[in-house]
This record gives structure tokens, C-alpha cells and sequence, in this order.
């Protein structure tokens, strides 16, 4: 997807006729515009000189964006909203000074110099200047909105700069009879204040916006503000301090305590704690040691480190990070189509019934000052702007909160339909479990538990089978001394052997060690309930001597159980999709604690399966191999796991950054938040509509007397888009991860599932 800027939109309407301008053109496959960052995204082979023209066609421009940097920390709204501000202040000292002329005086008598006393045209002269001012500081939006005009796209600067225009215009006519009238009979027909409120109360509204939609890329603007602008490299044995973006693939970096990382890298001298929460949200800092990945804009707490970088710039994950919560803030949401039909008629819907109103209120008797006033109204309450932002700020926070959590929506339609999904599909290895074998049980039958496992450590550690690493693993974590091995042989389909301290010890399963010794009737009993909860148990022997059993498994994550249970409670479908044999399956599921297993699946049943699950709803798999990817493409949404390979990642819609399961549940939950908080926006923004433009053309007058003075519809419209914007806020205050209510008995189930030796 190629990513542009664009300038000069300033409601729902502009953004609209851009995107219709756009897809419009040959090979554009879509296209989507956003008013909240003012970008839009094209996919597509349309060439972007063609793309940038057909913006500029209908009055916008555009520029190709380029990479984005983690360096690319300014933001281009702050100075818009510096530049509205100044305008802002300027535009209060003339208003101010306007509204004591204009009302202060004539209401409640505050004193004027003895010239304008009784002099009614010298204060409409006055009036005029005062109102011009305004109107000059604020020529942005007649030059945007008669431009528009011209163009026959007219945008909400068309609404503002007619309704304050028309106020204008008449008062200026009203002041040039006053000429034939100079005792003031036509003085109470003057609305200069009215067409400089106007400008003023939209101004005001455009710098609490400004500044609300720049609380919703907070969460942006902090990632890249992360990243160090400088490292320090070894180069020719000697320290270098350098700019972030001289930093090369291979390059030697070193990260003294305090410091932030500056790139992705391999640590290859020191060690230290990491703190990563910058990136996946988790406070608890992680030890590293050599041979670990490090990641940029992660902090060193500790230790020296010197790393080798493996990936720089634009590749890092922090980049990738940015990248995706951009490209989502870039696309929309499917059910951002309804404000958009609206969003596209809305403008000149609303010029026509202020039209209307004019020509009603005329042929029911009222002054033409009346109508104009009622017309000026309708301009000025209607709001495209609200529409517009309804669904954007939402998913731009959504987003950010979701990354600020380690959760990864790679477009809008993915975190809306996230909040959607029914069913959830989990992969088993890697996924719920480990997706590593670990010891799970020692039995020893006539040695220690120690000397059971230092013989079965020494004879599996040539072996590369991943049952002979969980024993060698934990020979090493229990400090056990490896004896000398001498005619290693394996036996394939059986086990290994090997000479140790004079006498040929062995490995491998029931049967073979079965053949050599004898296995007593309770020791295969305890084997077989090994089995029976889908462990490995391996025997062993020395000379003629049964040494014992060891189980192996790849057991439970620590947070797959509850995660599952938290799932459950939000109303999903559970099952289990795995590769493995159904009594392991079973055995596994039963643990974690889903709702159906499915067992002996190939990377292509995985993908059936899931098709036939989506007849009875949205569904998600959740998975994190190359094996997973055609179901993850499937699915209504794939979800990748962190640590997942790269095709994973590819076909996934969401990426889980600190690769646990509880994070699904949470995603979930932020997905119908963010959807939520969408519908409340976009109720907000038509019922505002509804009621507001009626309200303005004066259709509760004959009824309940109810009228609307134009500076009142002003300051309506310039809180609307606020309000919408503000509500998109509160998402920063949901709880991704309420604490997960298990009962006791449950949570000492959990952990006897997954305790180890």
C-alpha cells in the first residue's frame, strides 16, 4: 500500500471526494482516506503522479510519503494547531472589543466615547472594521470553502464561510440604508457580530479538535520518540558515537546501563535485565544473556552489553511496530461506509435546505433579516465533520492502545472484526503449549533421581532428537556432571545406546528397554498414566539393570488455561486443532480446558476445518507456524503469536508481540470496545444532525416557540466534532486484562499440569 499526505481537507465531505476522486482511477484496487492524519492509502498499479493529479483535480493536494522512520518524531499538527491558536487569540481581541460595542452598549449600557454616542452609522462603521478583522484572520475558511464552491465540491469551510459571509453581506447592506436613516432604525438589523462569533466559536472548535486528535496518536507519536538518535559503534577497536541512521546491518554496538538500544540485535559480549515494556507492555524487565535478541528502543537496566545489529532503520521492530499502527490508522472500517454515503451528499443536502428555509420563511411572512437568520443557522450547526471523524479517532486509539499492549491490528477491518468473532481456533504446539518438550517426571526404580538423569543426560546428549535436548536442558539446569560416552549408536524406531563407565547403557521406549531388562508391572502402570495425560515416557537401562522412567512433554503455557477460561466467559467457542495423536490431543485439551479437540489435522484439514466453523460465525485462528498459515489466511481473522515465523505473520491480521495466549482474549475485548465506542460516535454525529438542523430552520417555532440564534448553532457545531473525538478517548481507560476470577481447586489443577521436576 502506498501511503500519501493530503492537505486542505477540513470535513467528511473533502475526505469522501478524494477517495471517490482516487478509486475512480485505472488500476487503483482501493482506496482509503483519513481525515483524523490526513494520509490515505492506495493499493493498487496506478502510478502516484497519477494519484497526486487526481487529488488536485478536485482541489486537495497530495505528496508521496516516505519511509517512516523511527526517527520521524515531529508531528505536522503541532504546528497547525500553534498556527490556530495565534489565530485564535487575534480573533478574541476583535471580537471581544466587537461584542462591547455591539451588545454591551445597547443592552447594558457600558460607556463609548462621546463621538459614537447616539451616532448610529459611525458604530455600524465600526461594527463592519471590527467584524472585516475577523474575517481577514479567518480567510482560510472562505478561501477553502468558495474554492470548493467553485469546484462544485463544497466542504464544511463552504457551510462557515456562507453563513458568516451571508451575516456579513446583509448587515453591510443594512448599514448602507442606514446612510438615507441616520437615527437607526435599520441599526437592530445588523449581524457583524453574529458572522465574526461565527468564525470565532468554529475556530474554537478547530483548536479543541486539533488538540483532542492529537491525544489520539499520543500513542503513536510516544513509539517513535523512542528510539535513541544516536549509538555508539566499535570501529577499528575504538567507541564511535553515531547517527541512528549510520547504524549497518553487521555493525558492533555497545549499550551501557540506562541506555535505550538503539537497533535490533544479537547480544554477543555481557548480559543484563532488558526492560521491553516500551514494546510489549510487560513492566517485568527480561534477562538477557549472549546469544539473545535484543530489540530497538528497549532499555538496559543492568549490565555492559555489546551487540551485533541485525536489523536497522526501517526494518526494526519498533519501525514495523509504527508501521502497522500507521497503515491501520491509513485504512477504514466496514462500517465507516454509512457515514461515507452520507458524508458525500451531506454538504449540498444541507446547502439546499438552507435554501429552502430562506424561501419558506419569506412566503410565511417573516423579514428577510428572519429568514437569512434561519438559513444562516441551519449553515452553520451542520456538521460533516463529526461524521467524519467518528470512526477514525476510534480505531486510531483502539490501535494505540492495542500496540501500547503488544497487540498488533495490521488494519481497521481487522480490529473491528475482531470484536465480531464467535469462535476461536487454537493451534496446540507453540500456541497453547510451549512448543518446546521439557521433563516433566523422574520415577527412578533402583538409583536417585540425580543419577537416573545424569546417565539419561549423558546418553541423549549427542542425540539431536528434541525429547534428548528436554533431558539434556535439564540435566544443565540441575548442575548435573555428564559422564564419558563411548560406541554411541541409535536404534531407529527404538532408542539410543552407548558404553558409559564399562557398561552399555540405554534409552528409548518400552519395547526395546523391555527386550534387555525386566520392568516391573507398577513401574509400566505409572508409565501408562503418564501417557494417559499426553506425556512421553522414556525408560532406561544399565547393563541389567532397570534404571527407571522419565516423562517428557511440551506442557501448558502459564497463561494458556485461564486465557482459555477468559475466552469461555466472553461467550467463545473454544477448540483445539493439532497435528498430534487424539489421546495426546485430548490429554493437552483437557488441561487447557477447551471446548472441542480436533486431532490428526494436516496444515490443509486446518484450513477446512476452519472454513466449516465460519458457517456458524466470525472465527479466528490463533497460530504460529508456517503449517498454520493457509488457516490463518482463512479465517475471518488470523492471529500470530509473536515468536511466529514469518509467514505467519503474514497471513495473520493481528500479531500478538509478547507471544501469549491471554493477549487473544484481551484483543477481543478491545476489538468490541473499539466497535462500541464506533456505533455511540456515529449515533452522536447523526442524532447531532438530525436534531440540530431542524432545530436551526426554525421548525419548533410554530410549535414550542423554540428559536436559534446563528452564534448559538456556531458554538453547537464547533463542540460536536469535539464531543465525538473526546468519547474516542475514554478507550485509553479500558481494561485490556481484568484479573481472571479461577477457583482454587482450579488454579492447583493448572499448576500440577505444568509442574516440573
Amino acid at each position: 500500500m502506498e501511503q500519501y499526505d493530503v492537505k486542505g481537507m477540513s470535513c467528511a465531505a473533502c475526505s469522501a471526494r478524494v477517495e471517490q476522486a482516487v478509486s475512480k482511477l485505472d488500476g487503483v484496487t482501493s482506496c482509503s482516506v483519513s481525515l483524523l492524519t490526513n494520509s490515505m492509502g492506495v493499493e493498487g498499479s496506478a502510478e502516484p503522479q497519477e494519484v497526486i493529479c487526481a487529488v488536485r483535480a478536485v482541489g486537495y493536494d497530495a505528496s508521496l510519503r516516505g519511509d517512516f522512520g523511527v526517527a520521524d518524531t515531529e508531528s505536522p499538527r503541532d504546528s497547525e494547531t500553534a498556527r490556530i491558536k495565534k489565530r485564535l487569540i487575534f480573533s478574541l481581541v476583535f471580537l471581544l472589543i466587537l461584542m462591547y460595542v455591539s451588545m454591551g452598549h445597547m443592552m447594558f449600557g457600558f460607556p463609548l466615547p462621546p463621538f459614537f454616542e447616539e451616532n448610529y452609522l459611525a458604530l455600524g462603521l465600526l461594527q463592519m472594521l471590527l467584524a472585516a478583522a475577523v474575517m481577514v484572520m479567518n480567510q482560510k475558511f472562505f478561501i477553502s470553502g468558495f474554492r470548493g464552491l467553485i469546484r462544485l465540491v463544497p466542504n464544511m469551510d463552504t457551510l462557515v464561510s456562507l453563513g458568516s459571509g451571508v451575516a456579513f453581506a446583509y448587515s453591510t447592506v443594512m448599514l448602507f440604508w442606514m446612510t438615507a436613516d441616520p437615527l437607526g432604525s435599520h441599526y437592530h438589523e445588523l449581524y457583524f457580530e453574529s458572522s465574526a462569533m461565527i468564525l470565532t466559536l468554529i475556530t474554537v472548535g478547530k483548536l479543541l479538535e486539533a488538540r483532542a486528535k492529537g491525544r489520539t496518536t499520543d500513542a503513536l507519536k510516544s513509539l517513535m520518540e523512542l528510539a535513541p538518535q544516536t549509538a555508539v559503534i566499535i570501529k577499528n577497536g575504538e567507541e564511535k558515537t553515531v547517527g541512528i541512521h549510520q547504524v549497518q546491518k553487521g555493525d558492533v554496538f555497545v549499550v551501557r546501563p540506562g541506555e535505550r538500544i538503539p537497533v535490533d540485535g544479537v547480544i554477543c559480549e555481557g548480559g543484563s535485565a532488558v526492560d521491553e515494556s516500551a514494546l510489549t507492555g510487560e513492566s517485568v524487565p527480561v534477562d538477557k544473556t549472549i546469544g539473545d535478541a535484543v530489540s530497538a528502543a528497549t532499555m538496559n537496566r543492568s549490565g555492559y552489553l555489546k551487540c551485533e545489529a541485525t536489523r536497522v532503520g526501517t526494518d526494526t521492530t519498533l519501525a514495523q511496530i509504527i508501521k502497522m499502527v500507521t497503515d491501520a490508522s491509513a485504512t477504514k472500517a466496514p462500517i465507516a461506509k454509512i457515514a461515507d454515503k452520507v458524508s458525500g451528499v451531506f454538504v449540498p443536502v444541507v446547502m439546499g435546505i438552507a435554501l429552502v428555509t430562506v424561501v419558506v420563511w419569506l412566503f410565511a411572512g417573516q423579514s428577510l433579516g428572519f429568514a437569512l437568520a434561519r438559513a444562516i443557522s441551519v449553515l452553520v450547526i451542520s456538521c460533516p465533520c463529526a461524521l467524519g471523524l467518528a470512526t477514525p479517532v476510534a480505531i486510531m486509539v483502539g490501535s494505540g492502545v492495542g500496540a501500547r499492549n503488544g497487540i498488533l491490528f495490521k488494519t481497521a477491518v481487522a480490529l473491528e472484526e475482531t470484536g465480531k468473532i464467535r469462535t476461536v481456533a487454537l493451534d496446540k504446539t507453540g500456541t497453547i503449549t510451549v512448543g518446546a518438550p521439557v521433563v516433566t517426571d523422574i520415577l527412578p526404580n533402583t538409583v536417585s533421581e540425580d543419577e537416573l538423569l545424569r546417565h539419561a543426560a549423558s546418553l541423549e546428549f549427542k542425540s539431536e532428537h528434541p525429547l534428548a535436548k528436554a533431558i539434556v536442558q535439564c540435566g544443565e539446569m540441575r548442575q548435573i556432571v555428564f559422564l564419558d560416552v563411548t560406541d554411541f549408536c541409535i536404534n531407529p524406531g527404538n532408542g539410543l545406546e552407548a558404553c558409559i563407565d564399562g557398561e552399555v547403557v540405554r534409552g528409548g521406549n518400552r519395547t526395546y528397554i523391555g527386550r534387555k531388562v525386566s520392568i516391573s508391572d507398577a513401574v509400566c502402570a505409572q508409565a501408562d498414566a503418564l501417557a494417559k495425560q499426553g506425556k512421553t515416557p522414556l525408560y532406561f537401562s544399565k547393563g541389567n539393570v532397570f534404571l527407571g522412567v522419565i516423562g517428557v512433554a511440551d506442557v501448558l503455557k502459564d497463561d494458556s488455561a485461564a486465557a482459555v477460561d477468559a475466552l469461555k466467559r466472553l461467550g467463545m467457542y473454544v477448540l483445539m486443532l493439532t497435528g498430534d495423536n487424539e489421546k495426546t490431543a485430548a490429554a493437552m485439551g483437557a488441561q487447557a480446558g477447551v471446548n472441542e479437540v480436533i486431532a490428526n489435522v494436516l496444515p490443509g484439514d486446518k484450513e477446512r476445518v476452519i472454513r466449516n466453523k465460519m458457517k456458524d460465525g466470525k472465527t479466528a485462528m490463533v497460530g504460529d507456524g508456517i503449517n498454520d498459515a493457509p488457516a490463518l489466511t482463512a479465517a475471518d481473522i488470523g492471529i500470530a503469536i509473536g515468536t511466529s515465523t514469518d509467514i505467519a505473520v503474514d497471513a495473520a491480521d493481528v500479531v500478538l508481540v509478547n507471544s501469549r495466549l491471554s493477549d487473544v482474549p484481551a484483543a477481543i475485548r478491545l476489538g468490541r470496545a473499539t466497535l462500541r465506542n464506533i456505533r455511540e460516535n456515529l449515533f452522536w454525529a447523526f442524532i447531532y444532525n438530525v436534531i440540530g438542523i431542524p432545530l436551526a430552520a426554525g421548525v419548533f417555532i410554530p410549535l414550542f416557540g423554540w428559536q436559534m440564534d446563528p452564534m448559538f448553532g456556531a458554538a453547537a457545531m464547533s463542540l460536536s466534532s469535539f464531543c465525538v473525538v473526546t468519547n474516542a478517548l475514554r478507550l485509553n481507560f479500558m481494561k485490556l486484562r481484568p484479573e481472571m476470577k479461577i477457583s482454587f481447586k482450579k488454579r492447583i489443577k493448572i499448576q500440577e499440569g505444568r509442574k516440573k521436576p
